[in-house]
């Protein structure tokens, strides 16, 4: 008789592969359910009025809920996504393009790098760097500002 094992906690692809699941999403509980309670989101290139870190899962929801609710496009894709090996399997690096839609159709591409450790199958750090100028090329398009 075979018995299977029982699930381990998700792995960092796997929680990658989540995380921008919910980029797609536009909800700022699904990336937010992802994070430990202590968790950090450090943002080192961040765009001017946004901060530049998060400390604990409730204040990574509430960025994302006021960047996502103010934001004037959507993420419809994620593309190029690179993934680099690490030495622990809790810590994944990875490189992407969010391809961003407005509300009137024009798309933006902003490219971006993740490097995300995981522990027990919840993120407890994430560094975003994140093309900022690319962020408000797509936000002053979306808006007619081109």
């Amino acid at each position: 008789m075979v018995t299977s094992q029982p699930a381990g906690p998700p792995d960092a692809r796997t929680v990658l592969n989540r995380y921008h699941q919910a980029m797609r999403d536009k909800s700022a509980d699904g990336p937010a359910d992802l994070y430990a309670v202590d968790a950090v989101h450090e943002l080192p290139f961040s765009a001017p009025g946004f901060p530049e870190r998060f400390e604990g899962r409730e204040e990574v929801r509430a960025g994302y809920r006021a960047a996502w609710g103010a934001g004037p496009f959507r993420v419809v894709e994620i593309t190029d996504v690179v993934v680099h090996g690490t030495t622990g399997p809790g810590t994944v690096i990875a490189g992407h393009v969010a391809v961003v839609e407005s509300a009137r159709g024009e798309r933006a591409r902003v490219p971006g790098l993740l490097i995300i450790e995981v522990d027990e199958g919840l993120i407890t750090r994430v560094r975003d760097y994140m093309d900022a100028p690319a962020v408000a090329r797509a936000a002053a398009s979306a808006a007619g500002r081109s």
